[in-house]
C-alpha cells in the first residue's frame, strides 16, 4: 500500500508528520505518483523515472512555494525545456548515470520500465517540436502563398473593372507610367543628396511640441511664419468613378464665392495692394495668392514669391477629398472647371521655382502629377517640358519608357522636342559605364537612328541649335539647301514656335564635346541620304506642311507660363492682343461654370452722363458709390483733390444742361490732370 492511501487511513494530512534528522533533505520529484509506483531512493538519490537526469535538492520545504512557477517557467509552447536540451548535455547526465552505482542504474531502468506513458508522451512532445520547426524551416512557402492570394485578388479586381492584361508584365512596367512617389515631392531629399542633410537643415529649430497645423502635407512644408490656418470654403467632392478612373472637382462656399467675387474686382483695378487688403482677412485664397506671387516675381522677390505658392498648395491640399490620391495616376480634375484651373497653376509654378531652385528630380515629379491629372487633353502641354526634366534629372530610362509606351497613340515624334531629346537620353544611356556592353552598343545604335529620322524630320532645327550652342558648323553643312537658312524659313509658324521653345530650354544640354561629334557624324549620314534621293525626306516635308498649320490653345497657354522669350515672340497675333491674367491664363473657350459672378453697376447703367463724362477724361476716375459697390478698400489716389472737385462741380451742375456748358474750361482741367 502506498504512502499516500497510508496517510488517508490514518487520518493524517501531508506535511504533519514529525520533522526527523534528515527531514529537510528531500528530493523534487515531478508529481506525486511517482512515489507510488516507482522504488523509492536513497536519500540524496537521483529522481526516478527521469532517464539519468538529476533531481532539484531543496533544503527548506517552504521553497517549494515558489517552485511551481519555477517548473512553469520552464516550459515553452506547452513543453517542457528539459526536452530540447542539447546532445552534449543529455551525453553528460548518461555519463554521470554510467559512473553511479549499480542501485541508481538499476533504480532508473525500474523507473523506465515502468513509466511507458511518460515515455510516449516525452515522444509526442518531441514529434510537436520537429513539426514547429519545419513549420518555421519554411517561411518563404507561406510569404508565396500570401503573395498568390493577393495576386488572385488584384485579378478579380482588374476583371471586375474591366481591364485585361495579356500576361504577366515585367517587374519595371508594374508601376504606372505616371505613378508619383511621395518621396520624390520633398525637394530637401535631392538637396541632401546633393549636398548632405547637414548642410540643407543647417541649424533648424526643434519642432514645437503643440502642433499648430491640423495635418501634414506632401505638397509642402508648412511654416510658423504663415497665418493660422481656418478652412476658407474651399473643399473637393467625388464626381463619378468608371473605368478605374475617379473623377474630382473643387468646390467654393458661398463664403469663398464672395472673396472671388471681391479678387476679381481687385485685379481689375490693377493695385496689387487690394489684393494684399483681401489676403489680410482671407489669408488662403488661392488666386490672390497666385496673383500676388506673380506681383512679387516681376519685382523680383523670388523668396516671397515661392512661399505664396507653398502656401497656395497647402490651402488646396487641405481640402483633398478622401479618395485623391496623388500618387496613383488615376485621378482626374477636370480643367475646364475655373475651381481646379488654380491648382493645376499652383502646381506648375512651384515646379518651375523647383527647377531654377536645382531640383530637377523633384521638379519632374510635379511634372508627371500635373499630367496625371488629365493626360489625355492635357491642358497645360507637359509633354513638352517632361523630356526636359528627365534629362536633367538623368532618368533616361524614365523617358525612353513613356516614348516606348506613348508613341503609338499620342505621335510624340512629331514633337520636335521628343524627337530630339529621345535620341540623346539613348545616347547618354550608351555613355554610362556601369551597364554590360551589348546594352551598350544597342543603346548607341538606336541613338544614331532616331537622331537621323529627327534631322530629316525638322532640318531647321539644327542650324539654331548651333548657333545656340556657339559652334560654327562646317562650310557643307551650312552652304546645303536642306539645312540652310532656307530650312528654317519654310516651316510652319507652328512648328517654329515649338522649335523656339525646345531650343530656348534645351540647347545647353546639346553643349557636351562627345555630344556634338556624335550629332555632326549623324548630321553627314542625313546629308549623304538627302543627296541619294531618300524617299523619306520628301514624305517628312509633305507631313510637316500637313500637321504644323496652327497650334492648339494649350500650346499657347504652355508658351505663356513658360515665359521663354523666343517663344513668346512666335505667339500669334491673336493671342498676344487679348489680355492674359496669371490666375487664369488663356481660359477654355468650353467653361464649365458651377457659379456665374454678380453683374456689375456700370456707369452708364446709372444714366450719369457727368460721371461718364469725367471717365472719359480720366480712365481711373470713380465715383464713392462705385467704391462702396466693389467692397474692396482702394488704395491712395493720387487725384483725390481733383476727385473732389470734380465732385464739387458735378453737384453744382447737376440741375444744367449741356448746351448751357461751355467746354474751354474742361479742356483745361483735362491739361492739368494729364500733367
Amino acid at each position: 500500500m502506498s504512502r499516500r492511501a497510508l496517510r488517508r487511513l490514518r487520518g493524517e494530512q501531508r506535511g504533519q508528520e514529525p520533522l526527523g534528522p534528515d527531514a529537510l533533505r528531500f528530493d523534487l520529484l515531478e508529481d506525486d505518483d511517482a512515489d507510488d509506483e516507482g522504488p523509492k531512493p536513497g536519500l540524496g538519490g537521483r529522481r526516478p523515472g527521469a532517464a539519468g537526469k538529476e533531481g532539484v535538492r531543496v533544503n527548506n520545504r517552504f521553497e517549494l512555494i515558489n517552485m511551481e512557477d519555477l517548473e512553469d517557467g520552464l516550459v515553452v509552447n506547452g513543453e517542457r525545456s528539459d526536452a530540447t536540451l542539447p546532445d552534449s548535455v543529455s551525453s553528460g547526465n548518461k555519463g554521470r548515470a554510467q559512473r553511479g552505482n549499480p542501485e541508481t542504474k538499476q533504480d532508473g531502468d525500474v523507473a523506465n520500465a515502468g513509466f511507458p506513458e511518460q515515455s510516449n508522451a516525452s515522444g509526442k512532445l518531441r514529434k510537436k517540436k520537429k513539426k514547429q520547426k519545419n513549420k518555421k524551416s519554411c517561411p518563404g512557402e507561406s510569404s508565396e502563398n500570401g503573395l498568390e492570394d493577393i495576386d488572385r485578388i488584384l485579378e478579380r479586381i482588374e476583371d471586375s473593372s474591366g481591364f485585361s492584361h495579356p500576361g504577366p508584365p515585367p517587374l519595371s512596367s508594374r508601376k504606372h507610367i505616371l505613378y508619383v512617389e511621395h518621396r520624390h515631392l520633398n525637394p530637401d531629399t535631392e538637396l541632401k543628396r546633393y549636398f548632405g542633410a547637414r548642410a540643407v537643415l543647417g541649424e533648424q529649430r526643434p519642432r514645437q511640441r503643440q502642433r499648430v497645423y491640423p495635418k501634414c502635407a506632401w505638397l509642402t512644408t508648412p511654416k510658423s511664419t504663415w497665418p493660422r490656418y481656418s478652412k476658407p470654403g474651399l473643399s473637393m467632392r467625388l464626381l463619378e468613378s468608371k473605368k478605374g478612373l475617379s473623377f474630382f472637382a473643387f468646390e467654393h462656399s458661398e463664403e469663398y464665392q464672395q472673396a472671388q467675387h471681391k479678387f476679381l474686382v481687385a485685379v481689375e483695378s490693377m493695385e496689387p495692394n487690394n489684393i494684399v487688403v483681401l489676403l489680410q482677412t482671407n489669408p488662403y485664397h488661392v488666386d490672390s495668392l497666385l496673383q500676388l506671387s506673380d506681383a512679387c516675381r516681376f519685382q523680383e522677390d523670388q523668396e516671397m514669391a515661392r512661399d505664396l505658392i507653398e502656401r497656395a498648395l497647402y490651402s488646396m491640399e487641405c481640402a483633398f477629398h478622401p479618395l485623391f490620391s496623388l500618387t496613383s495616376g488615376t485621378c482626374r480634375l477636370d480643367y475646364r472647371r475655373p475651381e481646379n484651373r488654380s491648382f493645376y497653376l499652383a502646381l506648375y509654378k512651384q515646379m518651375s521655382f523647383l527647377e531654377k531652385r536645382g531640383c530637377p528630380r523633384t521638379a519632374l515629379e510635379y511634372c508627371k502629377l500635373i499630367l496625371s491629372l488629365e493626360p489625355d487633353e492635357d491642358p497645360l502641354c507637359m509633354l513638352l517640358l517632361i523630356d526636359h526634366l528627365a534629362l536633367r534629372a538623368r532618368n533616361y530610362e524614365y523617358l525612353i519608357r513613356l516614348f516606348q509606351e506613348w508613341e503609338a497613340h499620342r505621335n510624340l515624334s512629331q514633337l520636335p522636342n521628343f524627337a530630339f531629346s529621345v535620341p540623346l537620353a539613348y545616347f547618354l544611356l550608351s555613355q554610362q559605364t556601369d551597364l554590360p556592353e551589348h546594352e551598350l552598343t544597342s543603346a548607341r545604335q538606336q541613338a544614331s537612328l532616331l537622331i537621323q529620322q529627327a534631322l530629316t524630320m525638322f532640318p531647321g532645327v539644327l542650324m539654331p541649335l548651333l548657333e545656340c550652342c556657339s559652334v560654327r558648323p562646317d562650310a557643307t553643312v551650312s552652304n546645303h539647301h536642306f539645312f540652310g537658312p532656307d530650312a528654317e524659313i519654310s516651316q510652319p509658324p507652328a512648328l517654329s514656335q515649338l522649335v523656339s521653345l525646345y531650343l530656348g530650354r534645351s540647347h545647353f544640354l546639346w553643349k557636351e564635346p562627345a555630344t556634338m561629334s556624335w550629332l555632326e557624324e549623324n548630321v553627314r549620314e542625313v546629308l549623304q541620304a538627302v543627296d541619294a534621293g531618300d524617299p523619306a525626306v520628301e514624305a517628312c516635308e509633305n507631313r510637316r506642311k500637313v500637321l504644323y498649320q496652327r497650334a492648339p490653345r494649350n500650346i499657347h497657354r504652355h508658351v505663356i507660363l513658360s515665359e521663354i522669350k523666343e517663344a513668346v515672340a512666335a505667339l500669334p497675333s491673336d493671342v498676344t492682343t487679348q489680355s492674359v491674367m496669371g490666375f487664369d491664363p488663356l481660359p477654355p473657350l468650353d467653361t464649365i461654370y458651377s457659379y456665374v459672378r454678380p453683374e456689375r453697376l456700370s456707369p452708364v447703367s446709372h444714366g450719369n452722363t457727368i460721371a461718364l463724362f469725367f471717365r472719359s477724361l480720366l480712365p481711373n476716375y470713380t465715383t464713392e458709390g462705385e467704391r462702396l459697390e466693389e467692397g474692396v478698400a482702394r488704395g491712395p489716389n493720387r487725384n483725390q483733390g481733383l476727385n473732389r472737385l470734380m465732385l464739387a462741380v458735378r453737384d453744382m451742375m447737376a440741375n444744367f444742361h449741356f448746351n448751357d456748358l461751355e467746354f474751354p474750361s474742361w479742356n483745361a482741367c483735362a491739361v492739368s490732370s494729364s500733367r
